[in-house]
């Protein structure tokens, strides 16, 4: 009998280990990225053949501040903006943006923080810094006005921000 829980224990801690590591792993170290805006340049040509180039400021549409959970393990910080760049393109920037860093973390556009209704604008890239996310092009911004830094591993929500 003590030689079979002596396995069942081995089995156990060759199990839970790896698990463990994998899920809190990302919490001790921090990933940072620091993204330009995205500019595009307009060139204009004049009938005297004279070309100039302009990188006109792209436009915000709305922006919000980010709200953690702040249960001690799940946190995200700093400011959430929708951008419309010159060729129609929008996208989601994330600035001074400070989170708790976890496995499987997503940025979401979504109707509310509990992630019931969202489009997923991909992998968080990095858990500190500025980042860019674009925005598949005919999302309703009136009806997905809340950003979300969510764990789609453990269905948990790290922060949101409602954007107006």
């Amino acid at each position: 009998m003590k030689k079979y829980k002596k396995i069942i224990i081995g089995i156990m801690i060759a199990v839970i280990i790896p698990i463990a590591a994998y899920t809190a792993g990302p919490l001790f170290f921090d990933v940072t990225v620091d993204e330009p805006i995205p500019e595009i340049t307009s060139t204009i040509t004049t009938t005297e053949g004279v070309t100039t180039s302009t990188i006109p400021e792209p436009q915000l549409l709305a922006s919000g501040q980010f709200v953690g959970v702040n249960d001690g393990i799940h946190n995200a910080e700093g400011q959430a903006k929708v951008l419309q760049l010159v060729d129609g393109k929008q996208i989601l920037r994330l600035e001074d943006f400070k989170a708790t860093n976890g496995p499987d973390l997503y940025v979401y556009l979504a109707t509310d923080s509990t992630a019931q209704e969202y489009v997923s604008l991909g992998e968080l890239k990095a858990n500190i810094g500025n980042q860019n996310y674009e925005i598949p092009q005919g999302t309703d911004l009136s009806k997905y006005h809340t950003a979300l830094v969510w764990c789609k591993e453990f269905s948990v929500l790290f922060g949101s921000a409602k954007i107006t």
